[in-house]
């Protein structure tokens, strides 16, 4: 079975790629558990923060923005002392910002979900990369989605990070064109 090359040599990162990479998401939850993992994995190997997600998931309350949006000082010292966790204070202070800011936009567009996909008008955009070299590290429409959360106060959400997010939760696919995945998430009718 021809997989994208990335994940090879991890049964972790295979299980990732084949499971969940590139499969379209319209939970809020797994968008903002994608947007705190993420951020956290800035200048960090993605496979280090698979690692950790479990802890993450207990350390942020299952990914809840409305209870990350209400972490105080006495939960900011406990996560920096979690060392099943990136414990680095910017990213922790960022990923509570950003819940907080999630929260806003859930509100003035009804969900993240609904907020996120408007910038492909709700349809995933399929690439056509042959190998792995060719496929960018951001695009037009992960600057455009940057800049619009940084102006709406998000942290640790650049352009590359964003391009990640959108390949995570199949905004877009990336699957290599002659990955067994590439085909299959083509076929998968988009959320009504």
């Amino acid at each position: 079975m021809k997989r994208c090359e990335w994940c090879t040599g991890s049964e972790l990162y295979m299980d990732y790629h084949d499971t969940e990479w590139g499969v379209p998401v319209y939970d809020d939850h797994k968008h903002y558990e994608f947007l705190v993992l993420e951020s956290a994995q800035a200048g960090l190997s993605w496979i280090t923060i698979l690692k950790k997600r479990e802890n993450y998931r207990k350390a942020y309350d299952n990914f809840d923005p409305k209870k990350v949006a209400r972490y105080g000082e006495a939960k900011k010292a406990e996560l920096l002392a979690d060392a099943g966790i990136v414990r680095n204070r910017l990213k922790i202070e960022a990923s509570i910002t950003n819940a907080k800011n999630f929260l806003v936009i859930q509100k003035e567009f009804g969900s993240f979900s609904d907020y996120i996909w408007s910038f492909t008008k709700g349809k995933p955009v399929t690439g056509k990369w042959k190998n792995i070299s060719e496929i960018p590290v951001k695009t037009e429409i992960s600057d455009m989605i940057s800049l619009d959360l940084k102006k709406r106060g998000f942290k640790f959400l650049g352009s590359v990070i964003m391009y990640s997010h959108l390949q995570a939760t199949g905004i877009i696919n990336d699957h290599v064109t002659s990955c067994f995945r590439y085909g299959e998430l083509k076929k998968i009718p988009r959320n009504s």
